[in-house]
């Protein structure tokens, strides 16, 4: 079973729900669910040899989900695949590794923006 299978079947067992981007050996996550749940998944991920350099960008209080349809959303970011699209633009074209994103609220902004662009 794939990491990404995998999350998916833990995500709905425990309530949790996100988005997972990649592009050039990078990914963003969001997840969303009950603080402590949420919290002990992320903890889980950090010890997980697979990852490396693993940086919370932000935590906050929601009153209603951004990705509550899907226990884990994956879009690889590849460029040519989006960069042809009518509305493309070049906030979505960011590497998930700049420095942009240490901002919580730019993190935050990319992925509800990204949401609305891959509905």
């Amino acid at each position: 079973m794939s990491i990404l299978a995998k999350s998916r079947e833990n995500n709905r067992r425990l309530g949790i729900t996100g988005m997972l981007l990649y592009r050039e050996r990078n990914f963003l996550q969001v997840l969303e669910g009950e603080e402590a749940i949420v919290r002990k998944t992320f903890d889980k991920i950090s010890e997980d040899p697979r990852h490396s350099n693993i940086l919370l960008y932000g935590v906050r209080p929601v009153t209603e989900r951004l990705f509550g349809d899907w226990e884990m959303g994956f879009v690889n970011l590849k460029s040519d695949k989006f960069d042809h699209l009518e509305g493309y633009s070049d906030f979505l074209a960011e590497p998930l590794n700049s420095p942009k994103f240490q901002e919580g609220e730019f993190a935050y902004i990319f992925l509800r923006t990204f949401r609305d662009f891959v509905r």
